[in-house]
């Protein structure tokens, strides 16, 4: 009999730059309907007190996609898009003084994701 497993989500930790330690795991990722029809949403689940969790959405737009790949030759990987997106999630983490009350959105536009591939040795 074959039993269909949950499945299990990776909680990870950061210590960020105002002294909280937080820990997320990542959700999951749509079309970014209501904000941004033309970025992609990517969803964490976020606590810094392990009591309350709350969502943290990355958007990355297309348009910044798009500028890069067309500065670049290639169309970046999905590793490289979330490599991205967690950079500026990490970047929130040591920037927001109340993560729950001022980093529930964060936007990844041309310059954020040229930072964050720069941070990454992705050229």
């Amino acid at each position: 009999m074959n039993k269909s497993v949950p499945h299990l989500r990776r909680m990870k930790t950061y210590t960020g730059g105002q002294g909280y330690v937080y820990q997320y795991y990542f959700v999951g990722k749509r079309t970014a309907l209501a904000n941004d029809p033309q970025a992609t949403e990517y969803i964490f689940d976020v606590t810094s007190d392990r009591k309350t969790t709350f969502a943290v959405s990355v958007f990355l737009r297309a348009d910044a996609l798009r500028q890069w790949a067309e500065l670049h030759g290639r169309a970046l990987t999905d590793a490289e898009q979330y490599g991205a997106v967690k950079m500026r999630l990490f970047q929130a983490f040591d920037e927001a003084k109340d993560m729950m009350r001022d980093g529930r959105e964060l936007l990844i536009d041309k310059e954020a994701l040229d930072q964050a591939l720069g941070a990454l040795g992705v050229n």
